[in-house]
């Protein structure tokens, strides 16, 4: 597919403009899926869940609804979002995805999974959040989701950078009064797949110590 100019660049993947409806995700690193991610969004879509359009997938491209707003973390940085407000709408997010039937399984305990949701996933469109990047989306227990997020944002809130006060407060903010949805199995396997993610650098891995005993201290 021909692509149009640049519109941003991420870990492993560009996105590219078509027309002012369209935009094409193309993957640099040959890691995902999109086709599967590609009907893991289709799915929560029909249950209301805010994501953008797909029209269309391969494995390696994603034709996807064209958004207007800035993600949350950039939002941050304008002065246009409070680190409360994002942890609240992190919260709400998670809690109507895992409202959310599971596709495959049966099993009403499970859940579709985003297992990335942070502030930089999120874009803040007039229409309200929506919720992009669904690379890694599986089907499992909530409590798993909600590690992961806790997680992300701690390494953040430890790791010294500018963001990392902002990054604490969203935490703070996104588990205040939703200690129970964090589980001890849930963080052990965040910090594990965290671990293992091939995308960390050596620096986020050592983080993770020191994250897991701030969860710890917000969650239980």
């Amino acid at each position: 597919m021909r692509t149009g100019r640049l519109l941003g660049s991420g870990r492993s993947a560009d996105v590219y403009e078509i027309d002012e409806t369209w935009v094409l995700r193309r993957d640099r690193e040959g890691w995902g899926d999109a086709t599967a991610e590609a009907t893991v969004m289709e799915h929560v879509r029909r249950h209301g869940y805010p994501v953008p359009g797909v029209r269309a997938a391969t494995r390696g491209d994603l034709v996807m609804e064209r958004l207007t707003g800035p993600t949350m973390l950039e939002a941050f940085g304008a002065g246009l979002f409070s680190a409360e407000e994002a942890g609240l709408t992190l919260a709400r997010l998670l809690r109507k995805l895992h409202a959310v039937p599971a596709r495959l399984s049966a099993d009403p305990a499970v859940r579709v999974l985003h297992l990335d949701l942070h502030p930089d996933n999120v874009m803040l469109t007039p229409d309200g959040p929506k919720v992009i990047d669904w690379a890694n989306a599986e089907e499992g227990p909530p409590g798993l989701d909600w590690g992961m997020s806790a997680v992300i944002l701690a390494q953040v809130a430890v790791g010294g950078e500018a963001q990392a006060g902002v990054a604490g407060e969203t935490l703070a903010a996104m588990l205040d009064a939703n200690t129970d949805c964090v589980t001890e199995d849930g963080l052990t396997r965040a910090v594990r797949r965290r671990a293992a993610d091939p995308a960390m650098s050596a620096p986020e891995v050592q983080l993770l110590g020191e994250a897991e005993r701030l969860v710890r201290t917000l969650a239980f």
